[in-house]
C-alpha cells in the first residue's frame, strides 16, 4: 500500500488488532480536525489562524463525504463520481475532502477568458468555445508560442486536443472529448496565458523556487516592534538619557548633587531638555522605557520638573536622583569621556543598521522586473550591498549588507544545475532534491516527444502530474501513473524513445543517484524522490523493482511482487558480503523466491516475499498487526531489498567518485547523531528507527569495500565514535562490536541478543518490549 507524499509514517494507527479500517480512518480525520480547530481558535497569529480554519473546513468536508458514502477512503477512486485521473484535493495522511484541484471557482484568468469571449462565466462554455473553430485556433497559436503554463495535469487536456486536430488526427482528438466532456462543467480544462513563454529547463538548469515567491515570502515580512522599540532606546532615549545625566552633573559640588537649581541658566537649559523631551517623546513612540518610573531617564526628568516648577527636592528625591547619578556614571562613564563616547558610538552604529523588514523592501524592488514565474541565474546579484543610488532612493546606508535570511531566501530562486543548488545551500535535503528532480525528468521524459510543441506540453503535462499528492491507498493499489492521464494516452504513439534519449535519461538517472547517496547518507530516499528514479529508469529502458517507502501504521502484511524482485536485484550484489552476514541473510533462497509478475498479479502480493519477512521479523503472519509488528516486517523488506541501494549500485551503475568509504563515513556519522540524541529523549522510537536505517546504509557501503579498506573503515568508525559522549558510545558499543564480529568471521544471535562479547544486531523496530537501546 502507499501513503501521501514522502509515506512515512506520521503517527495514525490504522491496523492495531481488533480494529477496523473504515473506524480507524474516521479516527485519524477527527484528531486532525480537532488539532486545526484549536489552532483556528487560540493561536496568536491572524494568519495561522485563516490557514487552520481552512484546514477545519477540509477536515469537516473529509467526514462529511466518509459519513454520507461520497467519499471512499483507500480507493484510487475515493472520490465519487470522479475518475482515478481527476487531481483530487488531498489533505495530510492522504485523505480528500471531495472537492476536485481543478474544481472549485473559476479563477482570474478563466473569469477573463470568458469575458474577452463573450462567454458566460462558466466553465462549460469556456470547454465548448475551445472546440469552435476559434477556440481551437486560439489553443494552437498558444502551443506554438508556448506562452501558457500547466499548474494541474488537467489544465493540459484541451491544449492536446488542439494538437492532436492540427496534426489530422481527428478521431483520437474526440475519442478524448468523449472523456473530458462529462466532466466540462466541473474541472478546469484550460491553461493559464502568459505574455512570453516560461523558459525550459533544457540544459538541466533547475530553481527551487520562482521569483515571484521570494517577492511573496518577502512581502510578508513585517516589522519587528522589539526590533524596533531597541533601535529607538539606542539612537534617541540613550543620547537624551545622557543630556540629562550631563546636565545634573553641572549640579554635583563634592560628590553631592544639589537640592536646589544651583542657578536660573541652569533651570532655563532643564526647561529647554523637557520641552526637547514633549518632542521625542511625540515623534518616536515604538520605545516606552522612558516611561518606567523605575528607569534612570525617568527620575532624572521627573526630578528636573520638579525644579523648573520651583520646587525644591526633598531629602528622598535628592537621594534617588544622586544614586541614579552615580550609577549611570559608575556604569558607563561621564559622557564626553573616551569610554563613554565608544560605547554610544558601537550602540549608534548598531541603530542605523537597517531592519530586515528595510532591507526585504529592497530586495523586493530589485527583484521587480524578472519574470515572476522562473528562477533567476543571477540570485546573488540581488543581495549586494546597497548601492548609493539605492541610499538616494531609500535612506538606507551606502554598503549596508543584505541579512543572512533575506539573501537565503533569495537565493531559493537561484536557477542552477543541482550540483550547483546543494552546493550553494539551496538543497539541504533529500526531501528538497526530490521536490527538484521533476523539472529534470520533465524534460528528459518529454525528450521522446520528436515534435517540439508536443515535447513543450507533455514536460509541462509532466511537471504539474508530480505536484499531485498521493492518495492513501489499501489492497496493494498503485497510485495514479502519468500515462493513465487520457491526454497522455492519446498521444503515446508519438513517443519515440531513442538511443539518444536513453543515454540522457540513463545519464541523469546516475548522476540523481550519485548525489541521492553522497549528499545525504543515512537518510532514507523519499517516495517522490523513488518515483523519478522509477520514471528516468523506464526512459533509459531499466525495468528496474524500485520499492516506496511504506506506512507500518496500514501496512496490511503483504507486499507488490517488485518486493521480491527488488531483494533478488540485491541477491547479485551482496551474496556473501559482510552485509549479509551481519543481517543473516540466506540469499540463495532470497533468489529462489518465485512469484507472479505479472501486472495483473499485483492485488495477490507476493506471499512468499512476505513469509520470509514476517519469519526474520518474529512476527505471526495469520492475524491483524500490531503497528509495532507492522514496522518490523517492512523493515526486514527494506533489509532483503536495500531500499533500492541495490538498484543504484547495481543495474544503474552508480559509484561514488571518492569510492565507497566516503559515504560508509558519511553514514555512520549520521547514525552517532541520531545515537546521541536518544539520551534523555522521551519519545525516542523514530531516532531509534533513523538510526537504524543509517547503520543500515553504512553497512551497504561498506559492504562495497574490499576486507583490507573494512578493516580500515572500521578503525575510523571507532575515532569517530569516541568524539561522542559517553552516553552516545554506551550504545554504538555493541553495534560497532557486532560489525566487528562479523568482519572476522562470527555470527550474531538470530533472536536479537547480544552475543558473549555484548556484540548486536541493529534494527530499528522491536514488537516484544522495549527496543535495546532505551535502556
Amino acid at each position: 500500500m502507499d501513503r501521501n507524499d514522502s509515506g512515512r509514517n506520521d503517527g495514525h494507527d490504522t491496523t492495531t488488532p481488533g480494529r477496523g479500517p473504515a473506524e480507524v480512518h474516521r479516527a485519524y480525520p477527527m484528531g486532525q480536525l480537532a488539532k486545526a480547530f484549536t489552532t483556528a481558535v487560540t493561536h496568536h497569529d491572524r494568519q495561522v489562524r485563516a490557514r487552520a480554519e481552512d484546514r477545519v473546513d477540509r477536515w469537516r468536508r473529509v467526514l462529511a463525504g466518509m459519513a454520507d458514502g461520497t467519499l471512499a477512503v483507500g480507493s484510487r477512486t475515493p472520490v465519487a463520481g470522479l475518475p482515478a485521473w481527476a487531481t483530487p484535493q488531498v489533505v495530510r495522511g492522504g485523505f480528500v475532502t471531495g472537492t476536485p484541484a481543478a474544481g472549485g471557482p473559476l479563477l482570474p484568468y478563466e473569469a477573463h477568458a470568458a469575458h474577452r469571449a463573450g462567454l458566460p462565466a462558466e466553465r462549460r462554455a469556456l470547454f465548448a468555445h475551445a472546440l469552435t473553430t476559434t477556440g481551437l485556433a486560439e489553443l494552437t497559436d498558444l502551443l506554438a508560442s508556448g506562452a501558457y503554463a500547466v499548474e494541474l495535469p488537467e489544465e493540459a487536456a484541451l491544449l492536446t486536443v488542439a494538437w492532436l486536430a492540427d496534426h489530422g488526427e481527428t478521431a483520437t482528438a474526440l475519442e478524448l472529448l468523449d472523456v473530458l466532456e462529462p466532466f466540462a462543467e466541473r474541472l478546469r480544462f484550460l491553461p493559464r496565458r502568459f505574455p512570453a513563454p516560461p523558459p525550459g529547463s533544457d540544459s538541466g538548469i533547475v530553481f527551487r523556487w520562482t521569483v515571484g515567491e521570494v517577492r511573496r515570502r518577502l512581502g510578508q515580512r513585517r516589522p519587528r516592534t522589539d526590533v524596533e522599540a531597541m533601535n529607538e532606546a539606542l539612537a534617541v532615549w540613550n543620547p537624551f538619557a545622557d543630556e540629562l545625566l550631563d546636565h545634573w552633573l553641572k549640579t554635583v559640588r563634592h560628590g553631592r548633587v544639589l537640592a536646589r537649581s544651583p542657578e536660573p541658566a541652569w533651570r532655563e537649559q532643564a526647561a529647554a531638555l523637557l520641552e526637547r523631551y514633549r518632542t521625542l517623546a511625540a515623534e518616536h513612540t515604538s520605545c516606552g522605557k522612558h516611561r518606567r518610573p523605575k528607569e534612570n531617564a525617568f527620575i532624572l526628568r521627573t526630578a528636573l520638573e520638579e525644579l523648573v516648577r520651583g520646587r525644591d527636592l526633598d531629602a528622598r528625591r535628592r537621594g534617588m536622583v544622586q544614586h541614579t547619578v552615580d550609577a549611570m556614571v559608575r556604569r558607563r562613564g561621564a559622557p564626553g569621556t573616551p569610554e563613554h563616547a565608544a560605547l554610544r558610538a558601537r550602540q549608534a552604529a548598531d541603530a542605523a543598521r537597517p531592519t530586515h523588514h528595510a532591507m526585504a523592501q529592497l530586495v523586493t524592488a530589485r527583484l521587480a522586473d524578472l519574470p515572476p514565474d522562473t528562477g533567476t541565474p543571477q540570485a546573488r546579484a540581488f543581495t549586494v550591498p546597497v548601492a548609493p543610488a539605492e541610499h538616494e532612493a531609500t535612506g538606507l546606508p551606502i554598503g549596508a549588507d543584505v541579512p543572512e535570511p533575506i539573501a537565503r531566501l533569495v537565493l531559493r530562486a537561484l536557477a542552477a544545475d543541482v550540483p550547483t543548488l546543494i552546493g550553494a545551500g539551496v538543497v539541504p535535503s533529500a526531501e528538497v532534491l526530490a521536490a527538484l528532480v521533476p523539472q529534470l525528468v520533465a524534460t528528459a521524459s518529454a525528450a521522446a516527444y520528436p515534435d517540439p510543441q508536443l515535447r513543450r506540453l507533455m514536460a509541462a503535462t509532466y511537471g504539474a502530474f508530480r505536484n499531485r499528492r498521493s492518495l492513501l491507498l489499501v489492497d496493494l493499489q498503485h497510485q495514479v501513473r502519468f500515462e493513465e492521464l487520457p491526454w497522455v494516452r492519446a498521444v503515446e504513439q508519438h513517443r519515440q524513445t531513442t538511443d539518444p534519449v536513453r543515454t540522457t535519461a540513463a545519464r541523469t538517472l546516475a548522476g540523481l543517484g550519485e548525489l541521492a547517496l553522497q549528499g545525504w547518507p543515512g537518510t532514507v530516499l523519499p517516495n517522490p524522490l523513488v518515483s523519478e528514479l522509477a520514471t528516468l529508469a523506464r526512459t533509459a529502458g531499466l525495468m528496474l523493482p524500485w520499492t516506496e517507502e511504506l506506512a507500518a501504521d496500514i501496512f496490511m502484511g503483504t507486499f507488490t511482487p517488485k518486493f521480491p524482485g527488488a531483494a533478488r536485484a540485491a541477491a547479485e550484489l551482496l551474496d556473501g558480503t559482510l552485509y549479509a552476514a551481519y543481517y543473516g541473510i540466506d540469499y540463495a533462497t532470497v533468489a529462489g523466491i518465485d512469484e507472479p509478475t505479472s501486472r495483473g498479479s499485483g492485488r495477490h502480493g507476493a506471499p512468499q516475499f512476505a513469509a520470509l519477512c514476517h519469519e526474520r521479523a518474529g512476527v505471526d503472519g495469520t492475524t491483524w498487526l500490531s503497528v509495532a509488528q507492522g514496522g518490523a516486517v517492512i523493515e526486514q523488506a527494506q533489509i532483503l531489498t536495500t531500499h533500492n541501494l541495490a538498484l543504484l549500485a547495481g543495474p544503474v551503475g552508480v559509484t561514488p567518485p571518492s569510492g565507497w568509504a566516503a559515504p560508509a563515513r558519511g553514514a555512520f556519522a549520521t547514525t552517532c547523531r541520531l545515537a546521541a540524541r536518544i539520551h534523555g529523549n522521551p519519545r525516542p522510537l523514530t531516532t531509534i528507527k533513523d538510526m537504524a536505517y543509517a547503520w543500515r546504509q553504512a553497512l551497504f557501503y561498506l559492504s562495497m569495500l574490499t576486507p583490507d579498506e573494512q578493516s580500515a573503515a572500521l578503525a575510523q568508525f571507532d575515532d569517530d565514535a569516541a568524539r561522542y559522549p559517553d552516553h552516545a558510545r554506551a550504545r554504538l558499543a555493541p553495534v560497532l562490536a557486532g560489525v566487528r564480529l562479523v568482519h572476522e568471521g562470527g555470527a550474531l544471535n538470530s533472536n536479537g541478543t547480544p552475543t558473549h562479547g555484548g556484540a548486536r544486531r541493529l534494527v530499528g523496530w522491536s514488537h516484544a518490549g522495549r527496543h535495546w537501546l532505551q535502556a
